[in-house]
């Protein structure tokens, strides 16, 4: 049997293992056994054919390795492992809690020391509010001044 067949037995091996990789979850595991594998490949070249065999084995690694794992990654974005659903808004989807808009203007008191992030009471509910900066003592009356996604910004009222 030739020497070399044995060794590139290991490193076709350890390319398989970590394509493998790609596509099971093992936490590393395959990941190790495929450098395992290289390894004791380049270990078998460089001890039983020549220095300069290792040498081109392992030139070979460092160039097709990334490649066949660069397409490995290609094929799982195209395999049924992938998600291939996007999440938009024409589908329902929202990420933000809807309504929050609807207590712009509207007055409340301060039931948290606001410093400047807190809770209020506006309209019979306790919802997280905001402040410019401002520190608001608990008991104060508020106005929300604006929304801005899941933040409500208030600021003290004059009343």
């Amino acid at each position: 049997m030739k020497l070399y067949l044995l060794p590139v037995f290991f490193q076709v091996l350890g390319i398989l293992v970590a394509i493998a990789e790609i596509f099971i979850p093992s936490m590393g595991i395959l990941a190790a056994i495929a450098l395992a594998l290289f390894l004791y490949s380049l270990y078998l070249v460089f001890t039983s054919i020549s220095t300069t065999a290792g040498m081109v084995f392992t030139g070979l690694d460092m160039v097709l390795v990334p490649v066949l794992i660069v397409f490995g990654m290609k094929i799982l974005a195209k395999s049924p492992l992938a998600l291939r659903r996007e999440l938009s808004k024409q589908d329902g989807v929202v990420s933000q809690k809807q309504g929050h808009e609807a207590y712009l203007h509207m007055k409340g008191t301060s039931v948290t020391d606001l410093r400047p992030a807190g809770m209020a009471e506006i309209n019979s509910q306790r919802v997280d509010v905001v402040t410019d900066g401002e520190y608001i003592d608990a008991g104060t009356p508020i106005v929300v001044t604006g929304v801005t996604g899941n933040r409500i910004i208030v600021e003290k009222t004059l009343e």
